[in-house]
């Protein structure tokens, strides 16, 4: 589903990206862990099409970041630290919005809002603008327009930041389900511990490199803490 070769990103004279090399088959769930400034950000906004990258390729898909972009961008959804809807309009008007942006059509455009709206608790307040809406809700927004247009690919920027338990479990069951459906899912995260109980690999980034990957399966926290810790100081584990 995800294929880099070589990538590489540079921003002046700092090197964010150095050489990765990934293969992420469709249905994983990857968590991808790493201290703040290793790349994780960057490398998903370049799977996201919002970054280019200085060398290396890309295919996401089967399709190519430098042929395709277009394809690519209808393939998957991104939740990142901003919601991304416009304050202006009302939650459901904003799933409209964007459910036309995607080419969705009427009937189903209003079936479709209607069941991610249920999905995500927020159908009782789908008059109301997301500017008067909790941290959590703005979130259960953001990822409903992700999963608006039925992408293949979930790209994910620290989705469980400021989120109460409730929001949390919300968007936790939201994850499975697409993942249950066939779905591909790329979550950054600081949260071992979560990052460990929802994705089936991990991947670790260490100053924009990949320094190992190992599946989650059999690997408990105290584990994944040790391995964690032992690769962000250099160490070989």
């Amino acid at each position: 589903m995800i294929e880099t070769r070589g990538l590489t990103k540079r921003y002046g004279r700092r090197t964010v990206l150095d050489g990765i090399d990934i293969t992420i088959p469709a249905g994983a769930f990857v968590a991808l862990f790493g201290p703040n400034g290793a790349g994780k950000t960057t490398l998903l906004k370049i799977l996201a099409t919002l970054a280019t990258p200085n060398s290396g390729t890309v295919t996401v898909n089967g399709w190519d970041l430098k042929e395709d972009p277009g394809e690519i961008r209808a393939s998957i959804g991104v939740v990142s630290h901003s919601p991304y809807v416009y304050g202006e309009l009302s939650v459901e008007e904003n799933l409209r919005f964007f459910g036309r942006m995607f080419g969705l059509k009427q009937p189903g455009l209003d079936e479709r809002i209607g069941h991610l709206l249920s999905q995500m608790g927020l159908a009782h307040r789908a008059g109301d603008r997301p500017d008067i809406l909790s941290r959590g809700m703005k979130q259960r927004l953001a990822i409903a327009r992700a999963l608006l247009h039925r992408p293949k690919v979930l790209l994910l920027d620290e989705p469980h930041v400021g989120l109460d338990p409730k929001a949390s479990a919300v968007l936790d069951r939201a994850l499975r389900l697409f993942q249950k459906n066939g779905g591909t899912v790329i979550m950054t995260t600081h949260d071992l511990s979560k990052g460990l109980m929802m994705a089936d690999r991990l991947v670790f980034l260490i100053r924009g490199r990949i320094a190992r990957q190992v599946d989650a399966a059999g690997l408990d926290e105290a584990g994944l803490k040790r391995m964690y810790d032992s690769l962000a100081a250099g160490q070989n584990v």
